[in-house]
């Protein structure tokens, strides 16, 4: 993740998934409300962030007749995979993070990205929500603006902008090649996986 530390660009790694709220159990990795008093504190500047990626996934909404199962639509800016930027949010935490069967005790650094109304590319695929990319020229903004002008952010990417690049059961998209599983938190991934996100289309207590 890009954040702002001291003043300086920070390009740092983190977990994926801010702590559950009191009546949750999953880490919430996506952000839809963000006037919930649950995210008010963490949409100052100092606790926004840039998340680099070069492509994104979602769940296929039937089962593909060949494998029985739910093909992993991903979603690119085109075949080649440009870098782009999410606009995340993150947050210290201090408790246990990581596999299932390997947790970490101690302090961590978390993060959540944005999401929004689909565009018309990601509805029939994912109808709830896509997550907030932003322009190189909105990352600025992003990191320093006040939270009004910030939030105007929040929106689709153009549909000419974006396209599915790959289709199937592969859980990694062929052309990205992301650290291990413990990189990223190892079984808040995998559970997610299973059981994909539920907390970015719901208000937050």
């Amino acid at each position: 993740m890009i954040h702002a530390a001291g003043g300086e660009r920070e390009l740092t790694m983190m977990r994926w998934g801010f702590p559950p709220p009191p009546k949750g159990y999953l880490p919430v990795t996506n952000i839809r409300n963000v006037s919930s008093p649950f995210w008010r504190s963490w949409m100052k500047p100092q606790y926004r962030c840039l998340v680099p990626a070069t492509s994104f996934s979602e769940y296929a909404p039937e089962p593909n007749p060949a494998t029985g199962k739910k093909d992993i639509v991903w979603f690119a800016l085109d075949r080649s995979r440009p870098l782009f930027a999410f606009a995340g949010l993150w947050r210290p935490w201090t408790g246990a993070r990581g596999t299932k069967s390997k947790p970490i005790e101690g302090d961590h650094l978390l993060y959540s990205f944005l999401t929004t109304e689909p565009n018309a590319v990601v509805k029939p695929v994912h109808p709830k929500a896509m997550p907030v990319i932003l322009m190189e020229e909105d990352w600025e903004t992003w990191l320093t603006a006040d939270v009004p002008t910030a939030l105007k952010l929040q929106r689709p990417w153009p549909d000419d902008e974006l396209m599915i690049v790959a289709r199937g059961t592969e859980k990694k998209d062929s052309d990205d090649q992301p650290p291990p599983e413990e990189d990223y938190g190892g079984g808040d991934i995998a559970s997610l996986q299973e059981q994909p996100s539920t907390d970015d289309d719901r208000p937050l207590d």
